[in-house]
């Protein structure tokens, strides 16, 4: 553009020199003549100004339309092309989701207006880095990109924060003029604005050789009407599989909604009617399993709306297996309720045994889903034993030994014992109703915690977060996460002459709840999500579905929810729980995590496919340059001369000339 200017003015330079060729000298004999002649000399010099400036304008609309320029709100007005174009897409779950007023899902939405902005970057050397994938690809030709497999809807989350690190780092290898363009819905989930990742994000673009233009393209807008279902535990018990399950609603929940839920077995499907109140709904879904049926699998769906592919959770299930758990207490009551919480049908499949502390190292540990130690707190031997089982995804609920002890596991230790003033009691006040052992049922029900009385207690002191607390604000039971597993930390314990805690009301939810927690990771090889350690996605391994939902997408199996078979294993992938999250990140957010980058922001809330983000206008200024050179030539023009008469001697009348 800046020898474009320079050619703009060629003309200018050229009348100043010309100019200086003819240079005045008065002539008192002449004055007469200008003076005469001044009007016309000062219309001819407008002329000669207006002559021009059309030349100048003709050739600046030229270069101009040279350089192929592209208006566009997501672009701006572009006058020239970057060399590379990176291109980070979004295709997560959320990305299916269809935008309130139209019917075509935002994955395809931002495929479209991305091929319409990229066929006026012709020349520019484009490279993919989809967030399923995360590896950079050379796309051929932008009317390919829809068609890629590389671009086809998913069932992964995404994640924002690895992609543009990626990026950098390949644009540090690659150095070039370059715009980097983000297509996806916000999903603050899939951002994550607290990583602290985007703090050497931000230095990474900043240093680079030649800083890239961040161009952000939001398919935002409210959201369609939609409902999701998961599953969020499965778990086998004798000849029943016990489906924990959840629907979520978006927009409007404040009516009931009727919704038709399909259950898949080993090939066969039964529905089932239910009302949905609220934003979410929990209950829980029990499935009988044949006397044959060792192994299998399945899905629950719901039908289609505002997303497609949130409306199946699969599931896959092994042969039946009993529940161990172990109690590691010297006897006496509070064994004895434990024992009873933890099996309480002993003909069934929950099996529970009592040792000594002391005799807990040379345990056999394997098959054991849950342990509950009533001794002083693990010390030696034992303590590296129970450390070792909480790693590998076991859970222990710690009571308060019945005499004072000064042990400490986890850098957490018991206090001394405090009693309750006489006739008076410590009375469990608040606990956390979401979340721990002492969370509402599945179907919304709480427990009845307001009915545990203590005469005596010991408060968990140390590191951990407090889930529930006595009337006076202290501690009564808190959560130590190690590895996979869970150390929980109760403050009474179930004998009468500490408290009530041995009646049904309190210790068989904890005890119960510990078992399938710590039995959760026997079925783990059955049902995971796509992206985490779990789900596998080597090359190496074998990958066989199993299952015949419809799924409409050509994605890349690993990248896709079902039920496969990995090389001899089978297990259930579902989509992420975040995806299910309808939390989007805002303006000020985006501004603190790409702080000092040069980006821009262009929320695209159209749902028409037709429309496109930027058009060339390159034709408006070649015809710009016509109308300039046009209107030079006719100023050009030489000025019409009137007829003149001279009389002729002799003549009747005069003749024109």
């Amino acid at each position: 553009m800046l020898w474009g200017l320079f050619a703009a003015s060629i003309p200018v330079i050229i009348h100043l020199l010309n100019r200086r060729r003819h240079r005045t000298v008065k002539w008192a004999a002449m004055q007469f003549l200008l003076k005469a002649t001044r009007e016309s000399r000062g219309k001819k010099r407008l002329r000669h100004i207006l002559i021009l400036t059309c030349r100048a304008l003709g050739i600046a609309a030229l270069v101009t339309a040279a350089a192929l320029p592209v208006v566009s709100s997501f672009l701006g007005l572009g006058a020239g092309k970057p060399d590379l174009i990176v291109l980070v897409f979004d295709r997560s779950a959320s990305m299916e989701g269809n935008p309130a007023s139209g019917s075509i899902p935002r994955r395809e939405l931002g495929l479209q207006r991305v091929v319409s902005a990229l066929s006026e970057m012709d020349g520019s050397r484009v490279v993919l880095m989809d967030s399923a994938s995360g590896t950079p690809q050379d796309l051929p030709s932008p009317g390919v990109i829809a068609e890629l497999s590389a671009t086809a809807a998913t069932d992964t989350a995404a994640d924002l924060p690895g992609l543009l690190n990626a990026t950098a780092e390949f644009l540090a290898a690659t150095p070039a003029k370059a715009e980097v363009w983000v297509v996806s819905d916000l999903q603050a989930s899939n951002w994550s604005p607290d990583d602290d990742r985007w703090t050497s994000i931000q230095a990474a673009f900043s240093n680079l050789s030649q800083p890239p233009q961040l161009r952000i393209l939001a398919l935002g807008g409210d959201d369609a009407a939609n409902q999701s279902i998961r599953i969020l535990a499965s778990r086998r018990s004798g000849d029943r599989l016990l489906l924990d399950l959840e629907v979520t609603r978006s927009g409007d929940a404040t009516n009931p909604l009727n919704l038709q839920v399909t259950t898949q077995l080993n090939g066969a499907s039964n529905t089932d009617p239910m009302t949905i109140d609220g934003q979410q709904f929990r209950f829980q879904k029990s499935l009988v399993l044949g006397d044959e049926d060792e192994s299998g699998f399945g899905w629950v769906s719901i039908p289609g709306d505002g997303n497609l592919r949130d409306n199946v959770a699969y599931f896959a299930y092994g042969p039946a297996r009993p529940l161990k758990s172990l109690v590691v207490s010297p006897g006496g009551e509070s064994a004895d309720y434990l024992m009873l919480a933890a099996a309480p049908d002993p003909s069934g499949i929950q099996t529970v045994e009592r040792i000594d502390a002391a005799a807990f190292p040379s345990t056999d540990q394997s098959g054991i889903a849950s342990i509950f130690w009533a001794a002083p707190l693990p010390e030696g031997p034992s303590a590296v034993e129970l450390t070792r089982f909480l790693e590998n995804g076991g859970h222990v609920v710690f009571f308060p030994p019945l005499a004072d002890s000064e042990s400490s596991f986890l850098e957490i230790n018991w206090s001394p014992i405090t009693r309750a003033a006489q006739e008076q009691f410590f009375i469990l006040d608040s606990w956390d109703r979401k979340d721990g052992l002492l969370r509402d049922g599945i179907d919304g029900t709480p427990l009845s915690g307001e009915r545990l009385r203590a005469i005596q207690r010991r408060i968990p002191v140390g590191e951990a977060s407090i889930l529930s607390r006595w009337d006076d604000a202290e501690p009564f039971m808190v959560r130590r996460v190690i590895g996979r597993g869970t150390a929980w930390f109760v403050g009474s314990t179930p004998d009468y002459k500490w408290s009530n805690l041995g009646d049904a009301d309190v210790l068989l939810p904890i005890v119960q709840r510990a078992l399938a927690a710590g039995a959760e990771r026997f079925d783990s090889g059955f049902l995971a999500e796509l992206g985490s350690p779990e789900a596998g996605g080597e090359l190496t391994q074998s990958r066989e579905r199993l299952d015949a939902y419809v799924t409409n997408t050509n994605a890349d199996p690993e990248f896709v929810a079902g039920v496969y078979r990995l090389d001899d294993r089978t297990i259930a992938l579902n989509r992420p729980a975040e995806e299910d999250l309808s939390g989007v990140l805002g303006s000020e957010a985006l501004d603190r995590i790409l702080e000092g980058t040069r980006y821009s922001l262009f929320e695209d809330t159209s749902s028409s496919a037709r429309e496109s983000i930027s058009r060339g206008v390159w034709r408006s200024f070649l015809i710009a340059m016509l109308f300039f050179l046009l209107a030079e030539a006719l100023l050009c023009l030489p000025k019409r001369q009137p007829p003149t008469f001279h009389a002729t001697p002799g003549a009747a009348s005069p003749t024109a000339r």
